[in-house]
């Protein structure tokens, strides 16, 4: 493992010169790789795990998403199969259905944990809150993770273009005595960047924080703010729009990830300089209590609950749609559509 300084803080992360991808075949040569759902994180995984050189099966039922891993070159009875005669054949279990889903399935799946076997998570969510999800695991199994940092359709997308996607890894139970190698050689497979070591309720209270936070729920809170302020004081939908979320998104995002926030504050004009250097205190300590709040609920099991609750519920999806809705339908996205159709590579 490499040692790398994060800022003062020396912490080991595997790299893929260390663990290079001829590596991650030869530990999983006699493996069979069994993806239990195509929704979120199942394709990228599955799909970068296949052009990486990897065995691997998808499991699914039939209908929509059944459809999609057809296109996607999925064989029906060669590499695509009924999730039970996907649990029977795979040897690892990669368990990407949602939170939801996995608490529903989770008996189908026990049975299939036969010794010898493993079970992957891509979160922490269903072992740490076992009370509350029911699942927890047969002691002659290993179980780990591998959480991408981001959506399977970047997870995909970099991959295509010869990237990665940075990725936390964590064992939960080491039955074998080869967890550990095994998880890491999943996460070269799936196409991370490079693999930092967690555990699953530090993955799971950091990633509950951050999609609640500055990854969505607050990213969206703080676009919907400005947005309003603008529009209340007269400035028009597109001009609201594209000082609020297209400059950031399109410009200054980018460089932030290619150069970090100090090059970004020194590579401005000054008038932003100033302004950036003398609003960012008091954005941070009118949205720190909020973020405190918020990391309670997550340690408390709160939003584990919450999530239960209402992903569990038969109307769920219709209710969804409305919230959905509510975004989707809201001037500033609509306008956003427009912005984004007007973008020079749509055109």
């Amino acid at each position: 493992m490499a040692q790398i300084n994060f800022g003062g803080s020396v912490e080991e992360v595997v790299t893929r010169e260390e663990f290079p991808l001829e590596k991650a075949r030869e530990v999983l040569a006699n493996e069979t790789i069994a993806v239990i759902g195509y929704g979120v994180q199942g394709p990228g995984q599955s799909l970068n795990m296949r052009d990486n050189g990897f065995n691997v099966i998808v499991g699914q039922r039939k209908g929509k998403t059944y459809d999609k891993a057809v296109a996607d070159g999925w064989v029906p009875g060669e590499t695509l199969f009924e999730i039970e005669e996907a649990l029977e054949k795979g040897t690892i279990i990669c368990f990407l259905l949602s939170d939801a889903a996995q608490i529903e399935l989770w008996p189908t799946v026990k049975k299939a944990l036969v010794p010898g076997k493993s079970l992957y998570f891509s979160h922490g969510f269903g072992v740490t809150y076992k009370e509350q999800t029911g699942i927890v695991p047969p002691a002659d199994v290993d179980v780990f993770l591998v959480a991408p940092k981001g959506s399977g359709t970047s997870l995909r997308r970099l991959f295509v273009e010869g990237k990665g996607l940075n990725s936390s890894f964590a064992v939960y139970q080491d039955a074998s005595g080869n967890a550990r190698t095994k998880c890491i050689a999943m996460g070269i497979g799936v196409g991370s960047g490079y693999l930092f070591e967690t555990d699953f309720y530090r993955e799971v209270t950091s990633d509950l924080t951050g999609e609640r936070g500055t990854l969505m729920g607050a990213i969206q809170g703080i676009f919907a703010a400005q947005y309003e302020v603008l529009r209340e004081n007269g400035h028009s939908p597109s001009e609201a729009f594209n000082e609020t979320v297209e400059e950031l998104t399109q410009s200054l995002m980018p460089l932030v990830a290619e150069n970090g926030m100090d090059w970004m504050y020194a590579n401005c004009s000054t008038t932003a300089q100033r302004g950036a250097l003398d609003w960012w205190k008091p954005f941070k300590e009118a949205t720190k209590p909020v973020f405190q709040k918020l990391y309670n609920s997550v340690k408390s099991g709160e939003q584990a609950t919450i999530s239960i609750t209402r992903n569990s519920q038969p109307d769920y999806r219709e209710k969804l749609e409305v919230e959905l809705a509510e975004l989707r339908e809201s001037e500033m996205w609509i306008a956003g559509a427009a912005v984004r159709s007007l973008r020079p590579e749509r055109n």
